[in-house]
């Protein structure tokens, strides 16, 4: 039987995303996606509350992240959940969800001289 692994997401970047290189060469990126969620309670009032997620990228598509993405940048990505562990200075193990995008759409440039409102930054 097929699996499938495919996790879609639109908010905001929570801060500048950080452009690294792990010690095999790659090139990554990882921030966090905050994503916005409103409901009505039993009484009728509006409730809201903030999903943060970890987001990751590689090669490519993390340069281009690093370049283009700013704190508060309306995106759009798909990608898969991945999960793993990896034990810290103080010899505690940590595991960690996080989604590995594979394309990135910006809803809205800051320099509102950009010919196009969106566009796609997908993994080549």
């Amino acid at each position: 039987m097929r699996s499938v692994n495919r996790t879609t997401l639109m908010g905001h970047v929570v801060a500048k995303p950080e452009l690294k290189k792990t010690k095999s060469g790659k090139t990554v990126t990882s921030f966090a996606l905050a994503t916005n969620n409103e409901w009505l309670d039993a009484d009728g009032n509006l409730q809201k509350s903030v999903d943060f997620h970890r987001i990751v990228s590689w090669d490519n598509l993390a340069e281009i992240t690093a370049k283009y993405l700013d704190k508060g940048s309306p995106i759009y990505l798909e990608g898969r959940l991945s999960n793993r562990r990896y034990e810290g200075k103080n010899k505690i193990q940590y595991f960690v969800t996080e989604v590995n995008a594979s394309s990135i759409h910006i809803l809205k440039w800051k320099n509102e001289n950009k010919a196009v409102e969106t566009e796609e930054l997908a993994v080549a």
